[in-house]
């Protein structure tokens, strides 16, 4: 009776185990994400409905919640390059390195060891395809602006399907000479280059591999924001699905899918709430694709979501004991499409623009005036800016790691944030805590505190991946 006992303990321990065995992970980043950034998007959400609290976001809402420290091994602040490699392979690294550690040696990726294990692999993300995040995954380089070698880099690492705006120096190498272009070196590997959803559509089923980029003339960079997004614009809900559903076919033994919410980091760096907010609700939607798989797949789907590094010091009040993050939606388009409408403006006036010109334009983008009343402060901001654009000529572009920017837009966005009553303490990446959510197979792994390096080691056990 008792040898009976041991054997039915056994049998259901085996099961228990194999149930917590995750067929399908996807690992979503939310570049520059940190706890803020989730919290005030959902305030704002929450704002939007007419109340005050939180409109949860579906990955927020996940049963299992942690949070990590992200410094690299250089500095408590970390760099895209080195978190990347963090929470690619599970070792720190100095800030600029891609899949390399200290002493410049190739570390083996957890998208390398899926891969290994008979998995199908995808890596995918709203910016470049050899961007830091991305890169990281897939590439061996000792510097992240690297671009044409971690592309190189991207066949050898034989995976299955990637995705983003497309590649930033095709034909350029790291030294600024001139190089045989990519796309070719790729194909002749076996990959087919899809460029738009309907390329894709109509290339996928007699594909290989894959690579899915933006249609030809859009920005290779990155998808265009969120909140400045038109209709025919690849999203990153559509990549995550495109991706699913080239993992799955054919011979499916299960896959390791990235996806990088890539642009709440430029948001954020651009100190544009708004757009970071929508950014976060962009991905969040990505998100939602994955889960509708997993609700098909509950038992052997590991669904993870975090961040490399906290962008802005992003602040939730920032004096009196108030936000009015509803005023936020007034705004139509980033800053960055706000700098090119004033741009846009100066030219077709030949920089002879009137204040009353100018407050319309602000008023049709930012809402200000129209929607939302100003202060004599706020208004002498944008008035003073004015003053020095328009009528001294002495414009100094403001400038952040992804954009650069005419001074009145960096005034608006200033102003907007002051409404909103957010603060900013850096145009740049801080050390503060990013969250971990987690749901499905081996989710309980993702509890409580961790470091980031501690994050693919843990897929990996729920992956078995060796």
């Amino acid at each position: 009776m008792k040898r009976l006992m041991y054997v039915v303990l056994f049998v259901l321990l085996g099961g228990m185990t194999y149930a917590q065995q995750a067929k399908y992970v996807f690992y979503f980043i939310g570049d520059g994400m940190g706890v803020n950034q989730v919290n005030g998007t959902e305030m704002y959400l929450g704002e939007q409905e007419g109340r005050i609290g939180t409109e949860p976001l579906l990955f927020a809402s996940f049963p299992v919640a942690g949070y990590a420290t992200t410094y690299s091994a250089t500095n408590s602040i970390t760099d895209s390059s080195a978190a990347g490699t963090a929470l690619a392979t599970g070792s720190k690294t100095y800030n600029g390195a891609i899949g390399v550690d200290v002493n410049k040696n190739a570390l083996q990726t957890v998208a390398e060891k899926a891969k290994k294990a008979g998995k199908k692999v995808g890596v995918t993300t709203s910016v470049s395809v050899d961007h830091a995040t991305p890169a990281a995954f897939y590439a061996h380089q000792p510097d992240r602006n690297m671009y044409y070698e971690i592309a190189l880099d991207l066949p050898k690492a034989n995976f299955d399907f990637y995705a983003g705006g497309g590649f930033l120096k095709p034909t350029t190498t790291a030294d600024k000479k001139e190089a045989p272009s990519i796309f070719p070196i790729i194909e002749g590997v076996g990959y087919t280059i899809a460029k738009g959803l309907d390329d894709y559509k109509a290339k996928a089923a007699d594909a290989q591999k894959m690579i899915l980029i933006q249609k030809e003339g859009a920005d290779p960079s990155c998808l265009s924001y969120a909140i400045d997004r038109k209709e025919g614009d690849l999203t990153l809900a559509q990549i995550t699905e495109s991706a699913i559903s080239f993992l799955t076919k054919g011979n499916n033994k299960g896959f390791f899918l990235m996806v990088e919410g890539g642009k709440i980091d430029w948001a954020c760096h651009s100190n544009d709430p708004a757009t970071a907010f929508e950014e976060v609700i962009d991905m969040d939607n990505a998100v939602k694709v994955a889960y509708e798989f997993y609700k098909k797949h509950p038992k052997e789907t590991l669904i993870v979501i975090t961040a490399d590094h906290e962008t802005g010091g992003l602040e939730l009040g920032n004096g009196k004991y108030e936000l009015h993050l509803k005023n936020l939606t007034k705004q139509k388009q980033s800053q960055g499409l706000l700098s090119k409408a004033i741009t846009d403006l100066r030219k077709a006036k030949g920089n002879k623009v009137s204040w009353e010109e100018m407050k319309a334009l602000l008023a049709d983008k930012m809402g200000f005036w129209k929607e939302i009343p100003l202060t004599w402060e706020q208004e002498k901001l944008l008035r003073d800016e004015f003053e020095n654009s328009f009528v001294k000529n002495k414009v100094v572009f403001e400038e952040s790691l992804y954009a650069k920017t005419e001074p009145l837009a960096a005034a608006a966005k200033k102003v907007i944030s002051q409404i909103a009553m957010l603060g900013w303490t850096s145009g740049s990446h801080t050390a503060e805590y990013v969250p971990v959510y987690a749901i499905g197979a081996g989710s309980k792994l993702f509890m409580g505190k961790m470091d980031n390096t501690d994050i693919p080691k843990r897929i990996a056990e729920a992956g078995g991946y060796k």
